[in-house]
């Protein structure tokens, strides 16, 4: 019961999200071009509308709480989150310019096709994101990521419409314990208690579902 209440806690915990003072087109030509430090283009792995690249496994971003997305960069900046390519860019960023680029990206709409079309394999995952496995301490992932996972503040970033490749690959990640900033380690003990077959079901899943707009 104690780690329900937690778990509840922390998915209430809503931060406001505001794009005041940022420049949208600063973000813009830093999503398009990059900058003269060291901060290659985003567009080169995450496409100009923040579309990503399914295939790649390069995550979308576009629609994406700008507060989530400044704190991963903060978090390769400061080496709470490893990425040999997203470390030295986000390092090659200033405070404003990280501003104006989430800002950008959060902004944006974009709408790309699912790869999988495996049904069995999504309605297997929606009842695992609606539902949990509580008597295995998994907490349905929509009580953290909102209805739909359409995203709750900075530390829930929205699921819907995210690349199963990349959605799967941070499971695992959280699971090896090579990610790990993540809010009292809560999904690294969720990735470690699910199999895989169970992270590739919930990760068609959402990638099946319109992204956030």
């Amino acid at each position: 019961m104690t780690k329900q209440i937690a778990i509840a806690g922390l998915c209430c915990g809503l931060l406001t999200v505001t794009a005041s003072g940022a420049d949208l087109d600063i973000g813009k030509t830093l999503a398009l071009k990059g900058n003269t430090r060291g901060a290659t283009a985003c567009q080169t792995c995450h496409a100009a509308d923040g579309s990503g690249n399914a295939a790649a496994g390069f995550p979308r971003l576009s629609g994406i709480n700008a507060e989530y997305l400044a704190k991963q960069l903060y978090d390769f900046q400061h080496g709470r989150r490893t990425d040999p390519v997203m470390q030295p860019i986000a390092k090659a960023l200033s405070d404003t310019e990280i501003t104006d680029v989430v800002a950008y990206f959060a902004a944006q709409t974009s709408v790309t096709a699912p790869i999988n079309k495996d049904t069995v394999l999504i309605a297997r995952g929606a009842r695992l994101a609606l539902n949990g496995l509580w008597d295995h301490d998994i907490p349905s992932c929509v009580s953290c990521h909102g209805p739909a996972g359409q995203g709750v503040g900075r530390h829930f970033p929205a699921l819907a419409g995210q690349h199963a490749v990349y959605i799967t690959k941070q499971m695992e990640a959280w699971r090896s314990g090579t990610r790990r900033n993540d809010p009292l380690d809560l999904m690294k003990g969720i990735a470690q208690r699910m199999p895989a077959d169970d992270i590739a079901a919930v990760s068609a899943y959402f990638a099946s579902l319109a992204p956030v707009k």
